[in-house]
């Protein structure tokens, strides 16, 4: 069975644990595919960004793993940095709840931002959404480090 089929099929118990589980995929895919070592800081958004390049564009068939997979590694950036918390909310105007991290009355969804970067491409930077958000939740919510 794959790694992919393990996290897939996989019973979590919470939807902190899943997150958890596919971010440290992210960690181990990035090191041993790429070469980059992910380590949930700042500036390793830069290097996910890089990974991005790399797999755009990615088959529709591939493209819930990947947003999974990256997105999970993008909001456990957020997560640990904020001491945030996932929840399941609907995106505003959409249908479907998504995996989400509540951040001081904020909700950054993670997932959705990797797969547009994925789907339309570089102008989805997220180096640059990364540093536009912490900016806006650095002025409401102090560090927790």
């Amino acid at each position: 069975m794959t790694t992919r089929e393990k996290l897939t099929n996989a019973t979590y118990d919470s939807l902190e644990a899943m997150m958890q589980a596919y971010a440290g995929e992210a960690v181990r895919m990035a090191a041993s595919e790429h070469g980059i070592k992910l380590d949930y800081s700042t500036s390793s958004i830069a290097e996910l960004e890089n990974i991005l390049n790399s797999l755009t564009p990615v088959e529709n068939a591939d493209l819930e793993w990947v947003t999974k997979l990256w997105g999970g590694y993008f909001g456990e950036v957020f997560r640990r940095r904020y001491d945030a918390e996932w929840t399941m909310s609907v995106y505003p105007g959409g249908q479907l709840a998504v995996p989400t991290l509540e951040i001081g009355g904020s909700r950054i969804y993670p997932l959705l931002k990797v797969q547009r970067r994925l789907t339309m491409g570089a102008g989805e930077n997220l180096a640059s959404f990364f540093d536009m958000a912490i900016k806006r939740l650095d002025a409401v919510r102090p560090l927790t480090n």
